[in-house]
């Protein structure tokens, strides 16, 4: 829709208002008129116009004292101004010069003239609209806590503003040529995970955000970026790329989800009998015998003790997100197998066979996740296999086996397929499931995408893809062991 210019026509006589009109119509302007002066000044505040046609000779306010009241308000101040007189006189010129008029006008008009310098100051105006807009746009982009850049279809980088410079180390100087595409120069920086999204990840675009992750080391913590993608078009087909540092989005939801988790499988064991000994001691408390009275407190008391150790391993639990500097809290690949046996254990619908290798001193190869860490993953994993499963009893077989530095777990068990699509955003932030044969809808979002982003920040590997034998998924989690 092209622009319409906004012309206040100002003068106490309505013959001169509407003798304007007719001399700048079919020209595509906007009219609107005042009378006099103080309709003049509320009109120019509502409507901004581009161009004011202020006639100089006016009863109670006249034209020269509207002139200075609007050079006076920041925002009307630089509205072009065309000051309409019958009287030729260089005094009059003067004095509208000084109170900041930009033109004159003789009455009666030129027809030519007048039209001519009504559309260059309107267009002159609008330039100077769009490109003091421009600059405050550029401004808020250079300063914005966001990183900006645009693409074009090829994926190559046409622009990039300060703040993604420097997230994704780019030249700083911004005349330096960028050689590599957008995503290839990400990669060198940043885990670009599910790799089956990025691959057409500007084909498609039919994920709402994705996320790359820069992987903790000795001496930094992980750093999440959230990545948005919007097509604009401006002459050619570009790409709006906008960079958000979601770091704390994501140790927050990881947190939720940790506390959301242990509290269902912590809590409740201690804290059920704990309540039954208070109860059978508030009730019949005159009853009993002072024998079966200590005999009550002491359950009630180990209770007790039980649910303070559990609320203290979740404290633990909540501080997943940092790397461990000692190996008496990191995991080991022997607790990682005595980890296995407890989850079956509280989980006895589940059958698990483990098949591992004979390893050297397990007790002493450390791995680069927390033990809170591996047993909050293998417990997700083990509760999705059961809700996925169409009795509930699935049977699981994991190997864990070492190459080169690194430890595959492999889950593997005889549940459902899923759908490519499922597949393909299993690993993503928030991805819900389809309804299963239950009729619930399944979470597979946050703790599977809580579990891989806990891995891509120790630089480590998601997979998952149905059996080929039979039915069921398998899960591959591959993630270095600790130097």
């Amino acid at each position: 829709m092209n622009y319409q210019s906004t012309i206040l026509i100002v003068d106490d006589e309505q013959i001169h208002r509407d003798t304007l009109e007719i001399l700048l119509s079919n020209q595509g302007y906007k009219f609107v008129f005042a009378e006099n002066g103080q309709d003049a000044l509320s009109l120019a505040s509502k409507h901004t116009p581009d161009i004011i046609l202020l006639d100089v000779m006016m009863p109670d306010i006249d034209g020269f004292e509207v002139c200075l009241t609007l050079r006076a308000d920041p925002l009307l101040a630089e509205i072009p101004i065309i000051m309409l007189t019958s009287l030729d006189s260089m005094t009059l010129r003067q004095k509208g010069l000084e109170v900041g008029a930009d033109e004159f006008l003789l009455k009666p008009f030129d027809h030519a003239e007048l039209r001519a310098r009504v559309h260059t100051i309107t267009k002159l105006n609008r330039y100077r609209r769009l490109t003091s807009e421009k600059n405050k746009f550029e401004h808020v982009v250079e300063h914005a806590s966001d990183g900006y850049l645009t693409l074009d279809q090829k994926g190559d980088i046409l622009y990039a503003n300060p703040r993604a410079r420097l997230y994704l180390d780019l030249p700083r100087d911004p005349d330096e040529p960028i050689l590599d595409t957008f995503v290839v120069h990400t990669a060198k920086c940043y885990r670009c995970e599910p790799k089956e999204i990025w691959n057409t990840w500007l084909e498609k675009q039919d994920t709402p955000q994705y996320l790359v992750v820069r992987p903790e080391t000795s001496t930094s913590k992980a750093f999440w970026l959230q990545i948005s993608v919007t097509k604009i078009s401006s002459g050619k087909e570009e790409n709006l790329i906008c960079l958000t540092d979601v770091t704390e989005n994501i140790i927050s939801e990881r947190l939720k989800w940790t506390l959301n988790s242990q509290i269902s499988h912590k809590f409740r064991t201690p804290f059920l009998p704990l309540v039954y000994w208070l109860k059978v001691l508030t009730a019949k408390h005159k009853e009993i015998s002072e024998l079966e009275r200590d005999e009550h407190i002491q359950n009630a008391y180990k209770s007790a003790v039980h649910l303070q150790n559990e609320i203290e391993e979740i404290i633990q639990y909540m501080n997943i997100h940092t790397k461990a500097k000692t190996t008496d809290i990191l995991c080991s690949i022997s607790d990682i197998l005595s980890i296995i046996n407890t989850l079956d254990l509280e989980e006895k619908k589940i059958d698990v066979q483990v098949c591992h290798e004979n390893y050297t001193q397990p007790e002493k190869c450390y791995v680069t996740l927390t033990y809170q860490a591996i047993e909050l993953i293998l417990r997700e994993l083990f509760d999705n296999a059961k809700k996925f499963h169409p009795n509930g009893n699935p049977k699981l077989k994991i190997e864990m086996t070492l190459n080169d530095g690194l430890i595959h777990l492999k889950i593997t068990d005889d549940g459902l397929h899923l759908s490519p699509k499922q597949l393909s955003k299993i690993w993503t932030s928030y991805y819900q499931g389809e309804k299963c044969f239950t009729g619930e809808v399944i979470g597979m979002g946050l703790g599977l995408s809580m579990i891989a982003s806990l891995i891509w920040e120790v630089s480590g590997t998601c997979r998952a893809y149905n059996r080929t034998d039979t039915q069921g998924l398998v899960i591959e989690l591959i993630f270095p062991l600790s130097a």
